[in-house]
């Protein structure tokens, strides 16, 4: 019965708590007991006699498996848990302690020792082999970077491999091996990210077909990714011309050629295609790659007569022309800057080139450096608002925040003074006065010249919201001065500080007979 029993485990089959139990009573029975234990219990002893027993174990656990088939995925495994023979998880604080012991003494000296005793009691004293299964592993039959091994693999080098035969691997694992996919199940491995081959896909009608597929499952991800591996496999004038009637998987590839820069088969495509305006603007693109201010220059210039749109090619034109202007004033400025004789350049050092900078930001600049300078000059503001057509409101805002950082109000006051033909001069501001107002407050403007233009807004509520925000008092008190309201004016009182001149404004008023209030 010891040597019976020793198989028994070799098989790779875990011995039952039952089975456990029967070991540690077994010294303490009579041979008629232990006869009646074993007839009466759901276990079945090993015996010599029974020549079946291991071939029905092996089927036994062959139907198992084939029946865990059925509902374990075949790419799912990692959601299974790994459990050692001795029935722990994988990776939990007693299984770590037994493998670590374990560790200590080979397998084959714990063999040794159990085909040395000849009790039942001495088993549980062996040194227990190293756990290095997962129940996964064991179902699949294979071995994957950074997992358990397989059942077959471990016992390859021991005499116990009769006793436990490698099991098959499933029919959808030789599927992988052999990629045996059709287009639609490929298709499908892609979408939730499997990792499977295109190679396979050697013939055109396979890959357009592939193709096809992935555009059917409308996924950006997966049609991109056949995509790439038609743009490796086929020319270029089979690829454009079967996608040439598939707008979508074109759509795609223009989008995808953008994304990793691949001009030059952008250009192919597009005058494959015959798109004149996308193939002037994909190469107008190319001048973001030129650092070079001079070169970046005679780069568009070539590009100003691409069959552009009439927009576009105004655009075009405009760009040359700002780089052309940038250049020079950038040349003229730095050399001003270097020398150090201009005021300007020594109260407000330059942060930053011009070039390359946005007609906006050049306008800024001009208007911050050279805003006294006669229309002549390529640097002067008024130049460039006609050499660009720069809006009116446009060219007042932005001269307006230029002047008020350097604090020139004279410059503000005269950028919204007129003249009618009578002589007679009036403030108009394009923008709105009280966007100027913001503006001034923005740049710490002086309360006096705050309220000059808060005094200029038309709209009464907008005055006083104005006015009671950056606190211009006067303004506040003469409108419900104005509007005769004594309750408003009663109420602001109190938001002046006492004994101040405006406070005795308000006493005034309110003593007055003169004015005939509302309430």
């Amino acid at each position: 019965m010891t040597t019976g029993l020793i198989l028994f485990f070799q098989s790779g089959r875990p011995l039952g708590a039952g089975v456990r139990l029967g070991l540690g009573l077994r010294m303490n029975r009579t041979k008629g007991d232990e006869e009646e234990y074993w007839n009466s219990s759901k276990f079945k002893a090993f015996t010599f006699d029974d020549e079946d027993d291991e071939l029905s174990q092996l089927k036994e656990s062959k139907r198992a498996v084939n029946s865990l088939r059925d509902f374990v995925d075949d790419d799912d495994d990692d959601d299974l848990e790994r459990v050692s023979w001795s029935g722990e998880p994988v990776g939990s604080i007693s299984w770590s302690i037994r493998e670590t012991a374990g560790n200590s003494g080979s397998t084959h000296e714990g063999r040794e020792q159990l085909k040395s005793r000849n009790s039942f009691s001495s088993y549980a004293q062996l040194p227990k082999p190293t756990s290095t299964y997962s129940l996964s592993s064991f179902f699949r039959g294979r071995t994957r970077p950074g997992s358990f091994q397989s059942l077959s693999d471990a016992l390859s080098d021991t005499p116990a491999k009769s006793y436990a035969p490698e099991l098959g691997r499933p029919k959808g694992e030789y599927r992988d091996y052999s990629n045996d996919w059709s287009p639609s199940d490929t298709v499908r491995r892609l979408r939730k990210g499997k990792v499977c081959s295109l190679e396979r896909f050697r013939s055109l009608q396979d890959k357009l077909q592939l193709l096809e597929e992935a555009v059917s499952m409308h996924d950006g991800n997966v049609i991109t990714a056949v995509l790439i591996f038609l743009k490796r496999t086929l020319s270029k004038e089979i690829l454009f011309r079967e996608l040439e009637v598939r707008q979508v998987a074109l759509r795609h590839l223009i989008h995808f050629l953008k994304e990793i820069g691949d001009q030059k088969l952008l250009l192919d495509l597009f005058r494959f295609l015959d798109r004149t305006e996308e193939l002037a603007l994909s190469h107008y693109r190319e001048h973001l790659n030129i650092q070079d201010p001079d070169k970046r220059k005679e780069f568009l210039k070539t590009c100003v007569g691409l069959p552009f749109s009439a927009e576009d090619s105004a655009h075009i034109q405009d760009h040359y022309t700002l780089l052309e202007r940038q250049i020079i004033i950038e040349a003229n400025d730095r050399h001003l800057e270097s020398a150090g004789q201009t005021e300007i350049f020594r109260k407000h050092p330059r942060k930053a080139s011009i070039l390359n900078m946005p007609l906006v930001t050049t306008l800024f600049y001009s208007c911050f450096y050279h805003y006294t300078e006669a229309e002549g000059t390529f640097s002067s503001p008024v130049n460039l608002k006609k050499t660009f057509k720069i809006p009116d409101k446009q060219y007042v805002l932005t001269a307006l925040a230029a002047r008020a950082k350097l604090r020139a109000w004279n410059d503000v006051d005269a950028l919204f003074t007129t003249k009618n033909w009578l002589g007679y001069t009036k403030k108009r501001a394009p923008i709105g006065f009280h966007r100027v107002v913001e503006i001034l407050h923005k740049n710490n403007a002086p309360v006096q010249i705050l309220q000059e233009y808060v005094n200029l807004v038309e709209d009464v509520d907008t005055k006083l919201n104005l006015a009671t925000k950056f606190k211009c008092h006067d303004v506040v008190i003469d409108t419900y001065r104005d509007l005769k309201d004594r309750q408003q004016l009663l109420a602001y009182r109190s938001k002046v500080d006492k004994g101040s001149a405006e406070e005795e404004k308000i006493d005034a008023l309110l003593s007055s007979s003169q004015i005939r209030w509302k309430n």
